[in-house]
């Protein structure tokens, strides 16, 4: 997908439309991840977070400066740009579940995912069957697009 909005395949669109959908802030991204569920809190030795969803919380909260991974700030990087490039598939699974997505795509991902070495290549495999425009129209869903308002995020009924 290209510039400032992707199109929804008009095969997913229950109105039988190709819709834009607007970009999505990192601001927009966290609110939305915190109103998920919390996965079951596990402790790992020298691991910071307890949760996916705190991992998730504490990478964006981040995403613009240089984090914990020593990334290169730079302006105007959107969810978009976070999800499809983050390299860990726990989080992207546990995302795509909370935000529910539904089951076929997830079981996709899962099984895509589980037959790779590597978490890249799990993780490609995850946004493979899971691109994000799915995993954008169930966390910010809209009724009836034609009533929304310009430029407001959309849900595209599966």
């Amino acid at each position: 997908m290209t510039g400032r909005s992707a199109k929804l395949a008009a095969s997913q669109a229950s109105w039988g439309k190709t819709v834009a959908l607007p970009n999505i802030t990192i601001r927009k991204f966290i609110s939305a991840i915190r109103r998920l569920p919390v996965d079951r809190p596990r402790v790992v030795p020298g691991v910071w977070y307890r949760t996916q969803k705190e991992h998730w919380l504490g990478w964006l909260s981040q995403y613009n400066g240089r984090g914990a991974y020593g990334r290169i700030p730079r302006k105007n990087r959107d969810a978009r740009f976070a999800y499809n490039h983050i390299v860990n598939p726990k989080m992207l699974r546990w995302l795509i579940k909370a935000a529910n997505v539904p089951p076929g795509p997830v079981r996709a991902a899962r099984k895509a995912a589980a037959k790779l070495p590597t978490m890249q290549q799990q993780s490609g495999a995850i946004r493979k069957a899971v691109p994000w425009e799915l995993v954008a129209a169930t966390l910010w869903p809209v009724k009836d697009l034609r009533r929304s308002p310009a430029g407001s995020p959309i849900r595209c009924v599966l």
